[in-house]
């Protein structure tokens, strides 16, 4: 374990930084998988690439639950949803490092490569991701999309071969990024497609200066941003797992902002006059992921078993100190087609019993619980947790073995389908109950690996498929409906809590706010003398 030498090794790195009001630094609970964003999956690499240093052609405002032009100043939309036409600015940027100078500002060209590389797999590049484009592949985007074509220097149109109500939304997503294809074709030619993943460019308000695995990633500002520098000179995410140190550094000032804080962490630093808390409900759901296809998690009754033998409210008291929601479903509670009429699994370990003895298993059975090493919004504290659950299970005859796994691993071999039980959670990216629904239950999404409870059944997916189709939000809502009423019985998450989403900060930071889907703008935050 290296946590205890992280603040040995970060203070000597960032107390001098810091010294420079110009210099903001945000103590981060885990290293990005990589930069190259379509790679991967998680909010962690989302924050450390889309969010800093890229932009997409929309983007969504979560004040005021709408879309809002980016790089795209204008779009139009044809009557029958199936062509998006886009004007892109003329005045964007790409940035300048070391090791590539843009000769031309942001065109067309550059958003056909971005999409293009995900969609075709002819093109050169789109071998170069190892493990494929899971948002691509988990959104359904290479049969939506029938053609992305280029109608001037800076316009272009999307054709699609069907509707679909959330395909401007999608837009917004980190992994729709739009890359420089110069910087792309530089690599390329250079027989070094692979630094794209660690020697990123964009356009994004900061600019990637270096990155040290487990210890810190540096950037500078864009004084060339579009939508005006930001104010601080530089960023520095200071790599920080464990919770308790992220708080110590946020006290002696080495950090200006310190992320996915414990509960008991917010209620500390109420009387330090020199620290404050900001925080927003999170469109998010924490849950333990059911592998549908490893015996005997095949059956729905075993399925239903584990829900029923959890006291869940044991766990939220412990582990999110009431700071957090009791789950019954995918959905947070302010989500529109939420179904909270459905009765979800009360406590009751005898009705998991009869469960397991129907199945054919009253003498139980052997598992493991997967969970990662350190807390995060979704998870404050993974050891506690599993063992909640793993004394929970045992009780009615589950033998659940706990497997604590380091993020990056856990994630690349949930993935691929390895876990029987499996500590998770997600964010919605942009206020729309498909993103729920589509990354985690679609088959296509079993495929991609994001489907974290491998679940494929046709009628569910129709629903999903249908509720995209329509841009009738009654319908939708009802098919949705219809949707989380499967998911519930046929038990393919353990849904845990909606948490409240807490960041700490130094009382000098200015301009910081807290996103409900786990993005971070550090674009116009401030630093008071």
């Amino acid at each position: 374990m290296r946590l205890a030498l992280l603040p040995l090794l970060l203070a000597p790195l960032l107390a001098p930084a810091l010294a420079q009001a110009s210099t903001l630094s945000v103590c981060t609970e885990a290293s990005p998988d990589g930069f190259d964003v379509v790679q991967y999956n998680s909010l962690t690499t989302t924050n450390a690439s889309a969010d800093v240093l890229m932009n997409r052609l929309v983007d969504f405002d979560a004040a005021s639950g709408t879309l809002q032009p980016s790089l795209a100043q204008t779009w139009d939309v044809s009557p029958d949803g199936l062509s998006y036409s886009f004007t892109l600015r003329p005045d964007v940027s790409f940035h300048s490092t070391d090791y590539f100078t843009p000769s031309r500002t942001l065109n067309a060209d550059d958003v056909l490569f971005s999409f293009q590389r995900m969609l075709d797999p002819a093109h050169p590049w789109h071998n170069v991701a190892a493990s494929g484009y899971p948002h691509a592949q988990s959104m359904q985007l290479p049969s939506l999309i029938k053609s992305l074509d280029k109608t001037g220097e800076h316009s272009l149109r999307f054709t699609l071969n069907y509707p679909d109500a959330t395909f401007l939304a999608t837009l917004s997503m980190g992994f729709a990024s739009i890359y420089s294809a110069e910087y792309a074709a530089q690599l390329l030619a250079a027989g070094t497609p692979e630094a794209l993943n660690s020697q990123p460019i964009g356009s994004g308000p900061f600019v990637f200066k270096r990155f040290q695995k487990d210890a810190s990633v540096r950037y500078s500002a864009n004084p060339n941003y579009f939508a005006g520098k930001p104010a601080v000179d530089n960023l520095i995410f200071a790599i920080t797992p464990d919770a308790n140190v992220r708080l110590q550094k946020l006290r002696r000032g080495e950090c200006h902002i310190a992320l996915s804080p414990k509960p008991q962490d917010v209620m500390a630093i109420a009387g330090d006059n020199s620290l404050q808390s900001v925080h927003t409900a999170a469109f998010m759901t924490a849950f333990v992921g059911i592998n549908s296809q490893h015996p005997p998690l095949d059956q729905p009754a075993v399925r239903q078993a584990i829900n029923l033998a959890f006291d869940k409210i044991s766990y939220l008291k412990a582990v999110f100190e009431n700071s957090a929601e009791a789950a019954n479903g995918p959905y947070p509670p302010n989500t529109w087609s939420y179904a909270g009429e459905l009765p979800g699994y009360a406590y009751d370990p005898q009705k998991a019993l009869e469960l397991l003895k129907t199945a054919g298993l009253a003498d139980g059975f052997s598992t493991t619980i997967w969970t990662r090493p350190s807390g995060s919004l979704l998870n404050p504290n993974p050891n506690l947790g599993a063992q909640l659950l793993q004394a929970d299970l045992d009780k009615i005859g589950i033998k659940a073995e706990i497997r604590v796994i380091e993020w990056g691993e856990l994630i690349r071999r949930a993935k691929a389908g390895e876990h029987d039980l499996l500590f998770m959670g997600w964010a919605g990216d942009n206020g729309d109950p498909d993103n729920f629904l589509t990354p985690q239950f679609s088959c296509a999404s079993v495929e991609s690996g994001l489907n974290f409870a491998r679940y494929c059944d046709p009628q569910l997916d129709q629903l999903i498929a249908d509720g995209k189709r329509t841009s009738d939000q009654a319908q939708r809502s009802q098919l949705y409906k219809q949707a989380q009423q499967i998911i519930q019985q046929q038990a393919l998450w353990l849904p845990l809590a909606h948490p409240t989403a807490y960041a700490l900060t130094r009382k000098q930071v200015q301009g910081y706010q807290v996103s409900p889907f786990g993005r971070q703008d550090f674009a116009k935050v401030r630093l008071a003398p």
